[in-house]
């Protein structure tokens, strides 16, 4: 039975650009050492955060070979491998170089809306396929389709390999009852960086989060404070962080997280169509926030 290494903080990796578009391949180098020496427990690769929909088949294969080569095994990677067309995912599986890779984040097929069965079909047949374990996505805001604590619980006890979920349907009531009544070896992971602390407290195991790629030591120390019960100091740093929360997210993501690390002086203010950078309003506000709390990189 496989084992969930993803715990504690996850951060989903950001693509930085130059100002002609192109991947800025050497601020990815320097954000990647960043986080790691910076308290990220795991690294989420290739995933939504990534702009992932916008880049070629090339540049996702340069970026993995990056990443996989710079942390060369000292946190976890988990790489998203999803779609909305099954036998499409499971080519991707059985053609792609999974080397150094730790697990797969696969996301509930968006668009064409699945039922529940098809959803648990969709992903067995995955986790059949995949030759590393299988982390389940759950973010209907993004796919049209919620997967029920039932479906999810269904793949946790009938797949071996499927060890985790990432929740990020916002329903605490469903994510509670994954908890209450999932098998021993599968593990909730938080989806929202503003639900983080009260999902730890319910019982998750971390988070993959989008304002860890500028805050890797404030928020895995708070990560890890709720991990370990000492709920007090972290409920002060997740209050320290509410505002930024709803600012990266208020015009779309990683609109939010990119005009942060901009402003730490990172990376170019850069993202691809159709995604564009936040406005002038929300970018000012994120920019006084990070000089209010001193936050360099």
């Amino acid at each position: 039975m496989a084992i969930n290494k993803f715990r504690g903080l996850g951060v989903a990796l950001i693509t930085p650009f130059t100002e002609t578009g192109d991947i800025d391949y050497d601020a990815l180098i320097r954000l990647l050492e960043f986080q790691i020496t910076h308290g990220a427990d795991f690294i989420c690769l290739l995933g939504t955060t990534a702009e992932t929909p916008t880049l070629t088949q090339e540049e996702k294969a340069k970026i993995r070979q990056i990443v996989v080569s710079r942390v060369s095994g000292r946190v976890p990677l988990l790489m998203g491998c999803g779609g909305n067309c099954t036998s499409a995912v499971i080519r991707e599986l059985q053609t792609t170089d999974l080397t150094g890779i730790d697990g797969i984040l696969s996301v509930c097929p968006m668009y064409n809306k699945p039922s529940q069965e098809g959803l648990y079909q969709h992903f067995r047949a995955i986790a059949q396929a995949s030759p590393v374990p299988v982390v389940l996505y759950n973010v209907p805001g993004r796919t049209g389709v919620n997967m029920t604590a039932e479906t999810t619980l269904r793949l946790a006890n009938d797949c071996t390999n499927v060890v985790a979920i990432k929740e990020a349907s916002g329903n605490i009531t469903q994510m509670d009852d994954i908890i209450k009544n999932k098998p021993a070896h599968f593990d909730v992971i938080s989806g929202d960086d503003g639900i983080t602390f009260p999902l730890i407290t319910l019982g998750a195991v971390g988070v993959i989060s989008v304002i860890g790629n500028a805050l890797p030591a404030e928020f895995s120390r708070m990560v890890r404070l709720a991990l370990r019960g000492e709920y007090d100091p972290a409920l002060k740093i997740h209050h320290k962080f509410t505002e930024l929360f709803k600012l990266l997210f208020v015009d779309g993501n990683p609109a939010g997280v990119k005009a942060m690390l901009h402003s730490m002086g990172v990376i170019e203010n850069q993202l691809r169509l159709p995604l564009v950078p936040t406005t002038l309003n929300t970018m000012e506000k994120i920019s006084q926030i990070v000089h209010d709390l001193g936050i360099k990189y």
